[in-house]
């Protein structure tokens, strides 16, 4: 089975919307193995096991965006209904409101999928982190460095000639000089 529908085939079909990670009611029942709208009448007969947290309708907006940035859903362009999106905990429900065979099978591999992104997320945010930290070092050094060559240009800059005065210098004895007071009227 892990042949036929790789992992990867998965990932690609999760997309993120409304800062959530979904796949679209399109995509896992097609990966089940049943019709969509099949799909959609399991999951309205039982809406109790779909709070908002496992699923949620698409807007038109958020629908014409995915038919535009999503190949393989352009047949939702024409399908009158808003999709529905299931996150991860969505999904596996699917699979079980279904009780198909396949669906067991492959909602394992949709929960794999949904667990490598999330590991692929936590790498790229501790990444994030140790480079924002290094730049925050570099920094410190940057200014260091900028220090360190003004003192270096500093030191190596020819000292201007001491300028001789023009003229010649009398040297005298300094003649102490009386002042006169001056008397009183």
């Amino acid at each position: 089975m892990e042949a036929l529908i790789p992992v990867e085939v998965i990932e690609q079909r999760i997309l993120l919307i409304r800062g959530q990670k979904v796949i679209l009611d399109a995509d896992p029942a097609k990966l089940y193995g049943v019709p969509t709208r099949v799909l959609n009448q399991a999951v309205r007969r039982n809406l109790k096991r779909f709070p908002q947290d496992f699923m949620f309708k698409l807007s038109q907006p958020e629908k014409d965006q995915v038919i535009t940035i999503c190949d393989h859903l352009r047949n939702l362009k024409y399908a009158k209904a808003l999709p529905n999106a299931f996150t991860e905990h969505g999904a596996i429900m699917a699979a079980s409101v279904l009780n198909t065979e396949k669906a067991i099978q492959i909602s394992v591999f949709v929960v794999r999928a949904f667990v490598k992104l999330r590991e692929m997320l936590s790498t790229h945010k501790e990444l994030a982190h140790k480079l924002a930290a290094l730049e925050r070092k570099l920094q410190n050094h940057d200014e260091s460095i900028r220090s360190l060559v003004v003192a270096i240009r500093q030191l190596m800059a020819t000292p201007e000639p001491k300028k001789r005065p023009i003229g010649f210098l009398v040297e005298e004895p300094k003649v102490p000089y009386i002042t006169r007071m001056k008397r009183k009227s």
